[in-house]
Formats: C-alpha cells, structure tokens, sequence
C-alpha cells in the first residue's frame, strides 16, 4: 500500500517504540517522516532505519513541551516538502504514585508532557494541517478509561486528551480529523523490568492472548491517519487486545 505518497508526517517521540513503530509503518507506505524526539540521537537513528529501507525520513530533536521546538520542527517540515498531513502526537511518560504521595513537580511534568504537549503541537501545526486537510492521531491509553491504582496523573492526563480529540474534530470539521488509539499493555522499554510473573498476569487478563507489539499500535496510527479513516473523527480507538471489555480480574 502507498496510502501516504506524497504525504509528509511530523511524529514527536519517535525514537523508540510506538513512535519509532509508526514512523516505519508511515514511510512503508510512502510518506516522507520528520522523526523527532528529545533524544536526537535515537531520531537520527530511526530516520536512518527507514533510509536504508529506501524510505524518506529526516530528523530532528524535539521537547515536545517547548513551544518553542514545535515551531522549529513545523518550519523544518514546511522547509522540506511545503506541508505537514499527519502529525502523530506520541509523547508521554508514567510515573506511578498515588496521589497523596505526588509532589506538584510529579503531576505537573505528566500533564505536561502528555497533554501540553498535545497543545503545542496542534497550535503549531493547525495552519499547515488545514492547507492539506490533514489528519492528527493523538496516543492515549487504556488509563483514559479504566482505573489503575496508583497512576493518577497519567489517567488524568489520558482522559484530557479524550476530551479534546472531540472538543478539536468539532472545531475543525472538515478541515481536520482528530482521533486518539488508546493502547493497552504494549512491548515498550517501560516494560523492560516487569517480572515474568506479572506479564503472564496481564497477558491472562488479556483476551488475544498476548501482550502488544508497538507494530499493533503503528497500523491503527496508520489507518486512523489515512483516506480509509476519511469519515473518522473525534473518536478514541481502544487497541488493547481487549483487556478493557474482559471482566477476567
């Protein structure tokens, strides 16, 4: 499939896992990939994955909680190819704490990362997005909508951008499309130190069977952001192995 040829996309975070999933995923089907991410060395080296593959990619660091970045990365994309059609929205970090035991500096920085981020990017995108009636596929999560003990800032955060996928698709309706994947348990570095045991919890909890590959992520990205999704907005897509309709506990 070419579904993105002659398409350019901006991703924020992808330098690793869904990010990095999505960006491979877009440039396979011919769009040309501005690879950002706070860590420019991990972009660099996703831009040149998807270069060897012959894909189209170019790099950039990002802090996608700096206004000032996401007009920089804008203009670097304008630069390029004259437009911006997807801008996947990817950034966010969960850091566990209940709540009477986080400090303002601890709920500040995820909502922050997860949903200012959000803010920025959109602000900084929308002139070139409505030229090219573009699309923007926010990453959300399961927390947006089930409860988890002890990760309060994260939900509140996931469940801000719900919201604003439906409050930005009325506001921009027929200009813009704007959708959210809310993954579940999926294979990132954030699982790097879970114990055998609780994988095969989860995985137990989980219908399919098995825990997510970021890929699984990246192709609901993908349709969500192409013409297939052309009647597709303002809408949060659930893509957890349905873990979040099974009442195994």
């Amino acid at each position: 499939m070419n579904r993105f040829e002659g398409r350019t996309a901006l991703l924020s975070a992808a330098a690793s896992g869904i990010g990095r999933a999505t960006a491979h995923r877009l440039a396979s089907e011919g769009a040309a990939v501005l690879v950002t991410d706070v860590d420019p060395e991990g972009a660099r080296r996703v831009a040149e994955e998807i270069g060897a593959k012959g894909g189209n990619a170019r790099h950039r660091e990002l802090d996608a909680t700096d206004p000032a970045h996401w007009a920089e990365a804008v203009a670097d994309a304008e630069a390029w190819t004259g437009r911006i059609d997807v801008l996947h929205l990817n950034a966010g970090h969960n850091f566990p704490g209940a709540i009477h035991e986080l400090d303002d500096d601890s709920w500040h920085s995820q909502l922050r990362l997860a949903l200012d981020s959000v803010f920025f990017g959109v602000r900084a995108a929308v002139p070139r997005l409505r030229a090219c009636g573009g699309a923007v596929v926010i990453t959300s999560s399961v927390h947006a909508t089930i409860g988890f003990s002890g990760f309060p800032a994260y939900a509140a955060a996931k469940g801000g951008i719900g919201a604003l996928v439906r409050q930005l698709a009325v506001e921009y309706a027929g200009q813009i499309r704007f959708n959210a994947v809310l993954p579940g348990a999926v294979v990132t570095a954030h699982w790097a130190g879970a114990s055998p045991q609780y994988r095969a919890q989860t995985v137990s909890r989980t219908p399919v069977g098995r825990l997510g590959e970021p890929e699984d992520i990246a192709s609901a990205v993908a349709f969500l952001a192409s013409d297939d999704a052309s009647f597709i907005t303002g809408q949060n897509l659930t893509v957890d192995g349905g873990r979040s309709i099974s009442s195994h506990e």
